[in-house]
């Protein structure tokens, strides 16, 4: 069959592409990711090979920024601990100390606002937010004002001054690590971190140091790295974070479109065609 591929759809990093498969399959045209984040693949590694790729933004954007929300919204009132009070055996009543922190009227910084950030600052303008945002490029002034966004031009205003920082930037050798010791000194001892993009974005140490400490009040994780941590992870012991695995754009609306989403890219480069959502190699 390897004279005969001429697309490959990628689910969940698989399979995984290497020269090796690259030099086995001489017809193949296009590669589709199911998903934003191209991290897995070698860009230029695949174009020197004369094969195009493309990605799903459209399809993952709204599932994500609802993950997003919920993990604010899970760590600020303490869902999860709760729900732990509320099945364990001892229970009689909640504690009038077990308090979590108030979302309306809250800063929340969002650290890129491509697609998903910009649908997270809409969301959070319906919890009467105030929005700040940092990314490479500025929105338009009407795109700002519609969710009522203020640009930070500099990252360390946002982070000194939101209550909620939420990371939702493609990793590059740029945003690796991104955020780390330093940044997370410069946050509020009340501040929560929320991070949607990928795990390494931010330095795991510094986090498991600052929530020990608390340099910051909490995080709330849907990734990691790698996924799954390790079960002996401080991570996972830790009572002010929450962690999921990666669950971002697992709905079965998002599933159904971003399939759709690789086929309309497939069938586009199969047919010579403009592919709607190709990827070029930086």
């Amino acid at each position: 069959m390897s004279k005969k591929v001429q697309a490959i759809y990628l689910w969940w990093h698989k399979p995984v592409i290497d020269r090796e498969l690259l030099q086995s399959l001489p017809k193949l045209k296009v590669i589709a990711n199911s998903g934003v984040g191209m991290d897995h693949l070698d860009l230029k590694l695949v174009a020197s090979f004369g094969v195009k790729m493309a990605n799903a933004p459209h399809a993952v954007s709204s599932s994500t920024a609802d993950t997003g929300m919920a993990l604010l919204l899970a760590s600020a009132r303490r869902l999860v601990e709760g729900h732990h009070i509320a099945i364990s055996s001892g229970m009689e009543y909640s504690e009038d100390d077990f308090l979590g922190v108030e979302v309306t009227g809250a800063t929340l910084g969002i650290i890129g606002m491509g697609r998903i950030g910009y649908k997270i600052a809409l969301r959070a303008k319906a919890f009467e937010m105030k929005i700040l945002y940092h990314n490479r490029t500025r929105r338009k002034e009407q795109e700002e004002q519609d969710v009522g966004a203020t640009y930070c031009k500099n990252i360390d205003n946002l982070l000194q001054q939101a209550d909620f920082v939420m990371v939702v930037v493609s990793l590059t050798p740029q945003t690796h690590k991104l955020i780390g010791k330093r940044e997370m000194e410069l946050m509020k001892p009340t501040a929560t971190l929320i991070n949607i993009s990928r795990g390494a974005v931010i330095d795991q140490a510094a986090l498991v140091t600052a929530l020990q400490s608390g340099t910051i009040r909490a995080a709330a994780l849907d990734v990691t790295y790698p996924e799954p941590l390790p079960r002996d992870h401080t991570l996972l012991k830790l009572k002010n974070v929450i962690i999921t695995p990666h669950l971002g754009i697992k709905t079965d609306k998002a599933t159904y479109m971003i399939t759709e989403e690789a086929v309309e890219n497939i069938l586009a480069a199969l047919n010579g065609l403009p592919m709607p959502s190709e990827v070029l190699p930086s």
